[in-house]
């Protein structure tokens, strides 16, 4: 059951934000850390590990960690595009026009982000910015207890919309048809079935069937977190993704139903996930928490719910909406939800979010799917200086410095200045060769 809890209680437990360092393992995972990997052993020491192991050994370290880890080992790790295509045949109607549909709104979005390169030339020459695409960038699409075509969508159509030359796909062996009817959708070219923190460093070092990337992308579980964590510098990232997470504001005109559903639909993703929902209405509180024990009767993934909805979710009672969405802003949530009467007045005052979904008729699982903004977003707090994958992530800068020679020569004089004043005198020494003579 979902606690309904006043404010003091939820800033002390669901409101509070751990440090990513600081996470306690789950027994689970500890007690399967040790199964596999020895006494001892923590779970970044056993990615550490793995990802040593396919630096030195490549595809050979790949075969023994798919046989240990995910038991099996395929033939072949990089599957067709006749398997894909096969795939995409076997789909029932209705899925392939809801993926169809879902791949064409989320690459219309992203093709009306603008990605603007300039220059400005004058009297002294030319400068500029040139934004390039990023040439490799590797996709981790997760293939655990639930397949997620539309975490293919919503990484590779933002890197083919900015012009990525390569994208490699990842993903555990045996991979669910729909995700392969998914890369078949958007032409994915390199597609392989390795999963893991071995998949993340099969990507970041290269090995005879992997070809090495760039940049990886994509949402995973904790040991592919913490193998993005370990190859970070060797390669770009888009951020460490923790436990998804919803927070929803809502006031007396909300329907509890709805809302009810709402964390519900976040709770099924994972024992860890947060349900958060911020109210001033004590009324709709009981409510909501009556609808979620009765809602929860019918879904499949009841226990995970429970688990969630237990630990790291709440129904938070609040002064008032302000009040609420200060706590969002502090909490700075993947998801932010605004089921009041009047959202627009809301949302000036909302300043930190992966994604603010305006109205009951905006949910979030529209956004899951459909509604054409990515979702993979940042949480554990990282909204606060992260953003959702967007196009953007898919591009570097370059600057352009083109001057002049009379522009050169008259600020090598302030150049040779600083120079000199922070005792770096070769760097003088080249500014003053240029109007010494």
């Amino acid at each position: 059951m979902i606690p309904i809890l006043d404010l003091s209680t939820a800033q002390k437990t669901v409101l509070r934000r751990a440090p990513l360092n600081l996470w306690d393992f789950p027994p689970s995972v500890v007690e399967k850390t040790r199964a596999l990997f020895g006494e001892g052993v923590t779970p970044p020491q056993a990615v550490a590990r793995i990802l040593a192991s396919i630096r030195e050994e490549g595809d050979a370290a790949l075969r023994r960690w798919s046989a240990l880890l995910d038991r099996t080992v395929p033939k072949e790790f990089r599957l067709s595009r006749d398997a894909m295509r096969k795939a995409w045949e076997m789909l029932p109607t209705d899925l392939a026009s809801a993926l169809r549909l879902a791949a064409q709104r989320i690459r219309a979005f992203h093709e009306r982000q603008p990605l603007p390169s300039w220059e400005h030339r004058d009297e002294n020459g030319v400068l500029g910015q040139r934004l390039v695409p990023i040439e490799r960038v590797g996709v981790y699409v997760p293939g655990g207890s639930a397949p997620l075509p539309s975490s293919l969508l919503m990484s590779v159509i933002p890197a083919q919309v900015a012009g990525v030359e390569t994208i490699v796909v990842c993903t555990p062996p045996e991979p669910h048809p729909t995700i392969l009817a998914a890369a078949y959708l958007c032409e994915v070219e390199h597609f392989y079935q390795v999963g893991g923190a071995q998949a993340i460093g099969a990507m970041a070092f290269g090995t005879e069937s992997v070809p090495k990337v760039d940049k990886i992308v994509g949402a995973g579980n904790l040991w592919v977190t913490l193998a993005k964590q370990q190859v970070f510098g060797v390669v770009g990232l888009d951020g460490l993704a923790g436990p998804t997470e919803t927070m929803i504001i809502a006031d007396g005109s909300a329907n509890p139903d709805w809302v009810a559903a709402d964390l519900l639909a976040q709770a099924e993703h994972d024992p860890l996930a947060s349900a958060i929902l911020l109210t001033p209405d004590s009324a709709l509180a009981a409510r909501v928490q009556e609808q979620i024990a009765h809602q929860i009767e019918r879904l499949s993934r009841a226990e995970i719910i429970s688990q969630s909805l237990a630990s790291r979710s709440g129904i938070v009672l609040t002064p008032d909406l302000e009040t609420a969405a200060d706590l969002a802003n502090e909490y700075a949530p993947e998801h932010l939800c605004l089921s009041v009467a009047d959202p627009e007045a809301l949302l000036p005052r909302l300043r930190h979010s992966g994604g603010i979904f305006i109205g009951e008729h905006s949910f979030e699982v529209l956004g899951d799917y459909v509604a054409g903004p990515s979702h993979v977003m940042p949480t554990g707090g990282s909204a606060r200086f992260n953003s959702p994958l967007n196009a953007l992530d898919f591009v570097k800068v370059v600057s352009l410095i083109g001057l002049t020679p009379q522009a050169g020569e008259i600020l090598s004089r302030p150049a040779a200045v600083i120079a000199q004043a922070e005792t770096l005198t070769a760097h003088a020494a080249a500014a003053e060769k240029r109007f010494s003579g």
